[in-house]
């Protein structure tokens, strides 16, 4: 069964959303000192490759332990939107009608910015997009920070963008999941199954490792 792994490392070297915690590895106990080696790990629920929770944004939103673990496993289909230029909106017409997908996933090719400043300046949904997608019941994976505009990292080619986070709004307010900072979408086929299991939490987000599976 061939898999492909979707998901970025994480370390020190973690692209972030801005304001978010950065990932700090210490050492809590060692071999040398203890006999046995602890790492001790901050980071943000929203750090690397990860899920977003309807709470994430929704006061009154379900926490991924009020999801069942089955849903974690999405039937997936990735629309390719990688001739995208930076901070170009993707409209509605990028969304297909398909009964058969419980995820649609955006491959804009951005993941070849992860680590440097232009990977804030990524291609977004237009709210649209994303009505579009919770309408027909999809969830959605994105290989980029945000479904939403985020902040410029430089202030070069940021112009006038939208504030707030509609295209959060649209899907997590329909008790539907966001699946972010995905890498090498261009590796597996167009549909596949895709593996994003988070930490057991009660909580707004949570990294994962994605893999696809076909």
């Amino acid at each position: 069964m061939p898999t492909c792994d979707l998901t970025h490392p994480l370390d020190e070297t973690t692209t972030v959303y801005p304001g978010d915690p950065a990932v700090e590895r210490t050492p809590s106990a060692t071999h040398d000192a203890d006999g046995y080696r602890v790492t001790e790990l901050r980071l943000g629920t929203h750090t690397g490759t990860h899920l977003d929770a309807p709470s994430h944004t929704e006061p009154d939103g379900k926490s991924l332990d009020a999801f069942d673990p089955g849903t974690f496993a999405f039937d997936a289909r990735v629309v390719d939107c990688s001739e995208s230029e930076a901070r170009e909106t993707i409209g509605p017409e990028a969304v297909p009608d398909d009964a058969d997908i419980e995820m649609l996933v955006f491959r804009t090719g951005w993941d070849d910015h992860w680590g440097t400043d232009r990977y804030y300046d990524h291609p977004y949904l237009a709210s649209e997009t994303a009505a579009a997608c919770a309408e027909r019941g999809y969830h959605v994976g994105i290989d980029a920070l945000s479904p939403d505009p985020s902040p410029s990292a430089t202030g070069s080619e940021a112009g006038e963008e939208p504030g707030g986070v509609p295209a959060h709004r649209e899907l997590l307010g329909s008790d539907l999941l966001v699946l972010e900072n995905l890498t090498a979408l261009g590796d597996p086929p167009a549909r596949f199954e895709l593996r994003a299991y988070p930490l057991a939490l009660a909580a707004d987000g949570s990294p994962v490792r994605a893999v696809a599976v076909w």
